[in-house]
């Protein structure tokens, strides 16, 4: 599926701005031990956390954002659509971004650079607001009347008793990684090719959409504010052009065209040319 929705910018891969694989593995493992540690400082507020829960609840309620509920009671008819979701949720999103990190290394390396550099602005702004703001999600929260599918169908990636799961904090919902990160794979993929079938990408997110909200572990609030910091890293972090050829000028027929930017030859001058004389000895033979 890749290869048919990926068609190349440039022919071969920049290999010049592939950076150093040994260090960007410590980098990027680096990075991600850094957001985990981060993310547990912000376990242990837990009466905050539910307050904004109501708080992020009652605003969506006063701006008439859908009810996270509605998509729930479509998803728990089919008991096979409730596993799909939750092994989507707890399977998908760190083998997605690892495999697309690795394809752009690999094949893209100048729009590895750039996405990594969002990827990090993004992880860093949701981690400072996990810090800020923490937020238990709708399944913990009693007025959303929401089933915890994870819990009750399967599979999940939470502990039972978030106070005590050491894995994750469970009350840093927003914002949505798993929304900001598929979202950013979409949008990597979309640039760096140029198939036309690169804009079904789309579906990813989408899909992640869907499944964070329907499993109750996001409010559509932790998918947008995901956005908005994305949309920012993207604004600030500009993506690389793609290498285009360079144009030929148009040449008068009989005339070698010259690319852009070359300096032509200089046109023999009238000094240049040879003398009468010298045109007599060369039809002559060269004798007197």
């Amino acid at each position: 599926m890749m290869s048919a929705l990926t068609e190349p910018v440039e022919r071969e891969p920049d290999t010049a701005a592939r950076p150093p694989l040994v260090r960007e593995l410590l980098l990027v493992v680096g990075l991600f031990l850094v957001y985990k540690l981060g993310r547990q400082l912000a376990d242990g507020h837990v009466g905050e956390a539910y307050r904004n829960a109501d708080h992020v609840w009652d605003f969506e309620r006063a701006v008439r954002l859908p009810d996270e509920g509605s998509v729930q009671r479509a998803l728990l008819h089919s008991d096979s659509l409730i596993h799909i979701a939750n092994t989507y949720y707890a399977a998908v999103h760190f083998p997605a971004i690892v495999l697309f990190l690795v394809w752009l290394y690999w094949r893209r390396p100048r729009h590895y650079v750039w996405v990594r550099r969002v990827l990090t602005a993004l992880t860093g702004a949701a981690l400072a607001l996990h810090l800020l703001v923490p937020l238990a999600p709708p399944r913990m929260l009693a007025e959303a009347h929401l089933v915890d599918t994870g819990q009750v169908y399967g599979p999940t990636v939470y502990g039972s008793a978030p106070a005590t799961d050491s894995m994750a904090n469970q009350y840093a919902a927003m914002p949505s990684l798993h929304f900001g990160w598929a979202l950013m794979i979409a949008v990597g993929l979309i640039v760096a090719t140029r198939s036309r079938a690169r804009w079904l990408w789309l579906l990813h997110p989408l899909a992640t959409l869907l499944v964070i909200v329907a499993t109750a572990n996001h409010y559509w609030l932790d998918s947008i504010v995901a956005t908005v910091l994305l949309a920012l890293a993207l604004a600030v972090i500009r993506a690389p052009g793609a290498v285009t050829p360079r144009p030929v000028e148009a040449a008068a027929p009989g005339t070698p065209a010259v690319p852009a930017g070359a300096v032509p030859a200089p046109a023999a001058s009238l000094d240049d040319q040879p003398s009468e004389p010298a045109r007599a000895l060369a039809v002559s033979g060269g004798c007197p």
